[in-house]
């Protein structure tokens, strides 16, 4: 039963990990969405012209940042069914007495 422990305990390390690298990868582009549109809007341009630049600037970052949400949700499930995964194998060794 502690081997089941240990395996249950590592599997939600594991998560927690793909959890927090997931989240500083969001963080960072919000950050990087926000320095740019800080740069924007600093920049001597006209307002239409910066506003345009904003608008494609945006819409560039916003499917950025999408992929790489969608990118860490697939490597989190893929994580989560090898850690379950894992867990199986170990259950079913511990039940045939290994």
């Amino acid at each position: 039963m502690v081997n089941h422990n240990r395996n249950h305990e590592h599997g939600n390390d594991a998560i927690e990990l793909v959890r927090f690298l997931a989240g500083m990868l969001v963080g960072l582009l919000i950050g990087g969405l926000t320095g740019a549109v800080v740069m924007l809007l600093a920049a001597p341009q006209s307002g239409k012209k910066t506003r345009a630049k904003i608008h494609r600037q945006s819409h560039k970052l916003r499917t950025q940042t999408a992929k790489t949400v969608d990118n860490a949700v697939a490597s989190a499930r893929d994580t989560a069914r090898q850690v379950t995964h894992d867990v199986s194998d170990k259950v079913e060794e511990l039940k045939r007495g290994g």
